[in-house]
């Protein structure tokens, strides 16, 4: 039972991070990524398709992504989506292939998105905590049920913790990188 808990809440915990982690690739830093359009949405015969799923998309140099359409018609709607996406980039359309060049960040801008990287790690912090929350009330049931000790009940608890702190870690670890790589001319 303790056991069970303790494996829910590490689950929980690292998908915790790994969704941080996602949600830190779509930020705009020096470096072109190919994860700055992957999530964007393309209207493709009347339904929303994932561009990866209508282009190719490969990052040509440091400062720019190349993006190839698999249909010729794929052109208009593709610009169409990278211009009314929030990355406030312009695409450049040479026949079949849109290139999309990235402007270096200026210093304000880096230091707007390193706030924003710290609000997301906050965030991150705070749905471990949550989890941490629910595991210590599961167990706190357990033993009011008298299905496990005390003793079994601190053993637990201080797991759990150790667990936490564990994971709280890695988010700051991971912020502090990003951080890094957005102030890094």
């Amino acid at each position: 039972m303790l056991n069970d808990i303790r494996k829910d809440a590490e689950t929980r915990m690292k998908k915790s991070v790994e969704a941080l982690r996602q949600d830190l690739t779509r930020l705009r830093t020096g470096r072109a990524s190919t994860a700055l359009v992957d999530h964007l949405k393309v209207s493709y015969y009347g339904s929303e398709m994932p561009l990866t799923q209508v282009a190719n998309i490969a990052v040509s140099d440091a400062r720019s992504i190349t993006i190839t359409p698999w249909e010729k018609t794929m052109v208009a709607p593709i610009e169409k989506a990278i211009m009314a996406s929030d990355l406030g980039l312009t695409p450049n359309t040479a026949g079949t292939t849109i290139r999309i060049n990235l402007p270096p960040l200026t210093e304000e801008r880096r230091k707007e998105l390193s706030r924003h990287v710290g609000h997301e790690g906050e965030n991150a912090k705070v749905a471990i905590r949550n989890i941490r929350r629910d595991a210590m009330h599961q167990v706190k049931e357990l033993l009011k049920e008298k299905m496990i000790s005390e003793d079994e009940e601190r053993r637990a608890e201080d797991d759990i913790q150790k667990l936490t702190d564990q994971y709280v870690k890695e988010v700051d670890l991971v912020v502090k990188a990003k951080e890094e790589e957005l102030m890094a001319i």
